[in-house]
């Protein structure tokens, strides 16, 4: 069987799963997460070797360390897998809420009701914790998935697949619900996106170029997120001990993730005062600064910004430096440079703050808090598949509702058009 003939049973196989899925009952779903959660935590030690034979690999290969800290698993990390999975259980079931009802002038009631979206196709990079957090959504929400992650993370991916494919077969489920593409053949990518008859939305996450080799090549639909050029605008007014406390979280605190802070715009009437101030606190953590003129006026070790670095995704410890001279021109600089990802004012400035969430049009717009909270799991929502900035379907960090659609339902009683 050849890798085409290969993509094409798995995808026939999840397809089938996906019709059992849909009719599953909330309690027996809320129990395979559960036990799956309790699966992880129980493989601990196993899944902890799996992941070391893919850091070894890494290391071998040079991989950045960004890219070697998403590769990583250890205790905290596997429980946090787990308790993950334990969130999506306890969230309500979307599947079959009914979200409208309406009566027309025939006394036909008219109403939309949620349901799976059927087969997911997940593409991924590095982050072995995705395997579990897709598997979670996937499955509460009724929907059968198939994950191929990047040959980085092959033998923690497969390892926490086998964990959970063992959690269906215990339960007497169709273990093609879920399935973990073994190969690293970038072939099996191409041909999975080609089963539009049998997948009904793929998902890819990792870098721009992952992105952007999905989106050409797909004849399914494709949620896309390129890249997270997150900004943050420190207003005129803005409390300067709360700025600095936000910008450092933003930059630092997992400088490798793409809700980190990649450029910071500054107000002009503060910059002689709030430039130096910052850039102190960043070199104080590592952060290398590139400045426009006036952000080098004040912080001269700062190195000159670049066009390109408005458009940087750096996922490391370096953050672009504006000064604007206004509300207009930070938003200005967002439309023209950010990502549709997440922007964040700080500002003690009521009426700014609100023109700031209501012209700012990315998926997530934050006042006086951390870019680092644009996250699913912080959000409430469970584990997220992944952060949508596609404005079509989904917008933002990606739900259970988010991995529904929903149908008309009509209630007659006899009634015939004429």
């Amino acid at each position: 069987m050849n890798v085409a003939e290969q993509m094409l049973k798995i995808a026939q196989e999840a397809k089938a799963a996906s019709r059992m899925l849909a009719s599953l009952s909330s309690a027996v779903k809320n129990e395979l997460l559960q036990k799956m959660a309790q699966a992880l935590i129980d493989h601990t030690e196993q899944l902890i070797e799996s992941n070391e034979k893919d850091l070894m690999a890494a290391r071998e290969e040079g991989l950045a360390p960004a890219m070697v800290d998403r590769l990583t698993l250890d205790s905290q990390r596997i429980r946090s897998m787990a308790d993950g999975l334990r969130e999506v259980a306890d969230l309500p079931d979307p599947v079959g809420e009914i979200t409208g009802m309406w009566r027309r002038p025939n006394d036909l009631q008219i109403g939309r009701m949620r349901i799976p979206l059927g087969v997911i196709g997940i593409v991924y990079e590095s982050r072995p914790n995705v395997t579990a957090d897709a598997a979670g959504l996937c499955l509460k929400s009724g929907n059968a998935v198939i994950l191929r992650g990047g040959k980085e993370a092959i033998h923690s991916n497969l390892a926490i697949g086998r964990i959970l494919k063992n959690e269906l077969e215990r339960m007497r489920l169709p273990t093609a619900a879920l399935q973990v593409i073994e190969t690293t053949d970038r072939t099996a990518v191409l041909e999975l996106l080609k089963l539009e008859e049998e997948i009904d939305l793929i998902i890819p996450r990792g870098g721009e170029g992952l992105i952007r080799f999905v989106s050409e090549n797909s004849r399914i639909p494709v949620i896309k997120h390129y890249k997270g050029v997150c900004h943050t605008f420190v207003d005129a007014s803005a409390d300067y001990a709360k700025a600095e406390s936000i910008c450092i979280n933003a930059k630092v605190q997992r400088p490798g993730v793409c809700n980190s802070m990649e450029t910071l715009l500054i107000h002009q009437d503060i910059a002689e005062t709030f430039v130096p101030y910052i850039a102190s606190a960043m070199r104080a953590q590592g952060v290398e600064l590139r400045g426009c003129e006036t952000t080098r006026e004040f912080a001269p070790e700062a190195q000159p910004a670049t066009e390109e670095d408005w458009h940087a995704e750096y996922l490391d410890l370096i953050l672009a430096v504006r000064v604007v001279e206004s509300l207009d021109e930070a938003i200005d600089h967002i439309q023209t440079y950010g990502s549709l990802h997440t922007e964040v004012i700080v500002t003690r400035d009521y009426e700014n703050s609100q023109r700031f969430l209501r012209e700012v049009n990315s998926s997530v717009v934050m006042i006086n808090a951390s870019s680092r909270f644009s996250d699913g799991n912080q959000f409430g929502l469970g584990a997220e598949i992944g952060i949508s900035t596609t404005k079509l379907h989904s917008f933002g960090p990606m739900g259970l509702e988010d991995l529904t659609t929903r149908k008309f339902i009509v209630l007659g009683d006899g009634q015939i058009r004429t």
